[in-house]
C-alpha cells in the first residue's frame, strides 16, 4: 500500500534524525546500545532497595499522602500539573493537596517544581493558568513553588516524583491533579459518571532514592538558583536492585548540557532481548524506535509462542498523537499469526459504559525486566520532555506486578490465573477481549471491562502516524 510505504519512509527519516541528534551530543549509545542489561553511566543500578508497586490512584495517592504527612526533614514534589484543591483521599474528610502541604510546610521545607505551562493560551495548561495555581498554592503558606519554563518548543516537563527526607521516593505516572481527568480511581474502576483512570506508581526506599533527590536538586537549582544540601546516602532498605533512568533534552540545563537519554536506552535494550512476551501499558505508542523493534519481533518471532500484548487508551487525549497509524504497521507485521493483541478498558455501568483512561507507563519483558515511570512511548517522552522511570530486573517483583495488573484487567483472582504468561494471553486475554468486541459490533452491552482496542486495522492511518511523529520532533 502506498500509505504504508510512505509511512515507513517517514519513520525512517525520523529515526535517522534521532540518530544524528544523539550522535551530535555524544549519546549514540542510547539509540544503539551495546551488550548488557542495564543502561550505562550514572546513576548506576543500586542494590538494597525496597520497592512497592502502587496500582491505581486510590492506593497510590493515599500512600503518598501518608508519607508526606510523616516527613521529618523535607518534601520535594515534581509534576506536569498540580491542583491545590485536588483530593488525595476521598470520603467524609478528604485530604487536599494544599491543606496537606501547608501543614507540613509549617515545620519543614516543602518545595514544589511544576512545568510552567504552554507559552501560548492555545494549549493547556497555559502559563497564565499555572501562575494562578502557583499563587493559590503558596498564598498564606510556607510552601515554595517554582515553575520550570525550560521546555523545548511544544514540549514540557512531564516527570512525576515525590522525594521525602532522602528516605522515600515515589516515581510514576500520577500527577496530583484532576486536569484532563481525575487521577483518583480504584482497581475495580467503578463507573463514576466520567472517564476512569488507570495509573501506576512505585514507592522506593533505599539507595536509589538518592538519584531521585539529585534529579530534583539539579532542576530546582537551575530554576530558582537555590543550591540544596547534598543528599544523604540512604541506608539499604530491602534486597531489590533498581536503576533510575531519565530523559533530559540536550541544551536544557547547565549541569547536563548533553542531556540524558538513558530512558530510551533502557527500553531499547529490554525490547531487543525479549524472547517470549512483551507487555506494555502506555498512554501512547508511536516511537519509531520502539515500533521498529516490535515490528521486527512480530515478523521474526524469537520463539514459536512469542506474544506482544498492549494496553492503551481507547482515545488518547491529544488527537495529534496518532497511535493507530503505528499499530497498523504492527498488524501488518503480525499477519494472521495471532501474536499481537491490543486492548483497552471500559468501566461497565448500568446504563452506559465509560472509558478507563490508560495513563500508566509500564513495560514488562519476559518477567525479567520492568519499568514504571512517567515516560510515554513517543518522541515527547524519549527525546524532548523531562521524564523519570525506575527499572528493575528483580524477577519476583516483576512477575508479582504483572500478575497483579493482569488480575485487575481480567477481573480474576491472582490464584485463578495460570502460571505461564503466554497461556494467560491465549486463554483469557484473547477470548475476553474478542468476545466483548463482538458484543459491541452486535449492539449489545459489555459484560467485561476488557475489549479490543477499536479502529485498528492493517490500513489504519499508516502515513499519518509517522508523519505526525516527524513534525512533532522536528
Amino acid at each position: 500500500m502506498v500509505d504504508g510505504a510512505l509511512g515507513q519512509a517517514v519513520e525512517g527519516l525520523t529515526r535517522s534524525h534521532h540518530r544524528r541528534r544523539l550522535r551530535r551530543v555524544g549519546w549514540a549509545a542510547a539509540i544503539d546500545p551495546g551488550p548488557g542489561v542495564w543502561a550505562e553511566g550514572d546513576p548506576p543500578p543500586r542494590p538494597g532497595n525496597a520497592v512497592e508497586v502502587l496500582i491505581d490512584g486510590a492506593d497510590a495517592l493515599q500512600a503518598m499522602a501518608l508519607a508526606i504527612s510523616e516527613a521529618r526533614s523535607y518534601v520535594h514534589v515534581t509534576g506536569w500539573h498540580l491542583m491545590p484543591d485536588f483530593a488525595l483521599t476521598r470520603g467524609t474528610r478528604p485530604i487536599l493537596v494544599r491543606q496537606l502541604l501547608a501543614e507540613v510546610a509549617a515545620r519543614i521545607p516543602v518545595r514544589v517544581l511544576l512545568w510552567a505551562g504552554a507559552p501560548l493560551p492555545v494549549l493547556r495548561p497555559w502559563r497564565g493558568d499555572v501562575r494562578k495555581i502557583r499563587d493559590r498554592l503558596m498564598a498564606g503558606t510556607q510552601i515554595q513553588c517554582a515553575l520550570d519554563a525550560r521546555e523545548r518548543p511544544l514540549h514540557c516537563h512531564h516527570e512525576k516524583t515525590i522525594v521525602i527526607d532522602d528516605r522515600i521516593a515515589f516515581v510514576g505516572g500520577i500527577d496530583l491533579t484532576s486536569f484532563n481527568g481525575d487521577r483518583w480511581d480504584g482497581q475495580g474502576h467503578p463507573p463514576r459518571g466520567a472517564a476512569g483512570w488507570h495509573d501506576v506508581a512505585a514507592r522506593i526506599a533505599g539507595p536509589a532514592v538518592r538519584d531521585a533527590a539529585d534529579n530534583f536538586a539539579m532542576r530546582w537549582e537551575a530554576t530558582t538558583g537555590e543550591v540544596l544540601p547534598p543528599v544523604t546516602r540512604p541506608s539499604p532498605a530491602g534486597d531489590i536492585e533498581v536503576q533510575l533512568v531519565r530523559t533530559v533534552p540536550n541544551g536544557m540545563y547547565r549541569m547536563t548540557p548533553r542531556g540524558d537519554f538513558r530512558l530510551l536506552e533502557s527500553y531499547l535494550r529490554a525490547l531487543r532481548t525479549a524472547r517470549r512476551f512483551i507487555y506494555l501499558e502506555n498512554q501512547y505508542l508511536w516511537s519509531p524506535e520502539v515500533i521498529a523493534i516490535l515490528r521486527d519481533k512480530l515478523r521474526r518471532p524469537p520463539s514459536a509462542d512469542f506474544r506482544l500484548l498492549l494496553l492503551l487508551p481507547a482515545t488518547p487525549d491529544k488527537g495529534a498523537d496518532d497511535t493507530r497509524g503505528q499499530l497498523g504497521t504492527l498488524v501488518q507485521a503480525d499477519g494472521d499469526a495471532g501474536r499481537l493483541l491490543a486492548c483497552t478498558l471500559y468501566a461497565v455501568g448500568a446504563e452506559r459504559d465509560y472509558p478507563v483512561y490508560v495513563h500508566a507507563k509500564v513495560g514488562i519483558v519476559d518477567d525479567t525486566w520492568m519499568t514504571i515511570g512517567s515516560a510515554n512511548l513517543n518522541e515527547h517522552s524519549l527525546f524532548n520532555d523531562t521524564e523519570l522511570n525506575v527499572v528493575t530486573h528483580d524477577e519476583r517483583l516483576v512477575q508479582q506486578t504483572r500478575m497483579r495488573l493482569w488480575a485487575e484487567h481480567l477481573q480474576r483472582p491472582i490464584n485463578d490465573l495460570p502460571a505461564d504468561p503466554v497461556t494467560i494471553i491465549d486463554t483469557l486475554w484473547k477470548p475476553i477481549a474478542h468476545a466483548q468486541a463482538e458484543r459491541h459490533q452486535r449492539g449489545e452491552r459489555a459484560t467485561h471491562r476488557l475489549t479490543i482496542l477499536p479502529h485498528v486495522s492493517r490500513s489504519s492511518r499508516l502515513l499519518l502516524g509517522p508523519l505526525q511523529g516527524l513534525v512533532v520532533d522536528a
